[in-house]
């Protein structure tokens, strides 16, 4: 095959694979969000390298709620105020999002106003560590994927397989690779990984021959393998809940008789 010929195959695939992937970010009209936390407390309580997971409504947030079998269908890193303010005067963007279609890309919080989510907060951090996750995400955003593996795609438009469940989570790693990068986590746990902080880390035991002892050997995992759910699994990343965070105390409740 020519090299036009090739490149003219390519841009092709790569337009059917973006226009496959705005489908998948289509919004699900029959989608009710019932938020349960107060959204100006949420806002007031993330710091910057938190992470803020979102039930989402779009037709890619069913298959991975189903491929993954969790509520959190997104993932969004905020960066406070380290982005500059729009000169047009629309709100500022404080959040760092991975979308299929867009690539990577900032976006204000108010985008997600309406809609299930929480807080995941990494512990121990250092300042250092956080300019460095920062900078990394910051340095990431307008990066595009490759979209032209229309077979990768099409896992997306049949959200319910018939695959045991044990099966279900490899199917968001199955294939090229960029459509699977091209999920909000993946981009989340690599900038967690250049600073080795982990998320939910292979453990290998390991026996001493001579001894009784036994260490556990942290492997860092292909960043392809996260999905949203992990940070809120992950015994090292604390789950956030501006209602207790604010001192609640339910002897103070009035209910109805």
């Amino acid at each position: 095959m020519s090299w036009n010929v090739r490149e003219s195959c390519n841009t092709l695939l790569d337009r059917l694979g973006r226009v496959m992937a705005g489908k998948l970010h289509a919004q699900n009209p029959n989608y009710k969000p019932r938020a349960h936390c107060d959204f100006h407390d949420i806002c007031a309580t993330l710091q910057p390298c938190d992470i803020l997971l979102v039930e989402g409504n779009e037709r890619i947030s069913d298959a991975i709620k189903y491929l993954t079998q969790s509520t959190w269908s997104h993932a969004a890193f905020f960066v406070g105020d380290a982005l500059p303010e729009p000169r047009d005067g629309s709100e500022r963007p404080r959040l760092i999002e991975v979308n299929m279609h867009e690539g990577c890309v900032a976006s204000p919080l108010g985008k997600y106003e309406g809609f299930n989510l929480r807080i995941c907060r990494a512990s121990a951090i250092s300042d250092a560590e956080k300019a460095a996750l920062l900078d990394f995400m910051i340095g990431k955003i307008g990066v595009q994927y490759d979209l032209r593996n229309i077979f990768d795609l099409l896992r997306y438009f049949f959200p319910t397989p018939p695959l045991p469940a044990r099966w279900r989570r490899r199917m968001l790693s199955a294939g090229s690779g960029d459509p699977t990068r091209a999920i909000c986590s993946s981009l989340i746990a690599q900038a967690f990984q250049t600073v080795k902080y982990p998320i939910l880390p292979d453990i290998t035991v390991i026996d001493a021959a001579d001894t009784a002892a036994r260490r556990e050997v942290y492997h860092i995992r292909d960043k392809s393998l996260f999905a949203p759910r992990d940070f809120d699994l992950s015994p090292y990343f604390a789950v956030i809940k501006p209602t207790l965070e604010e001192g609640f105390n339910f002897h103070q409740l009035v209910w109805d008789r």
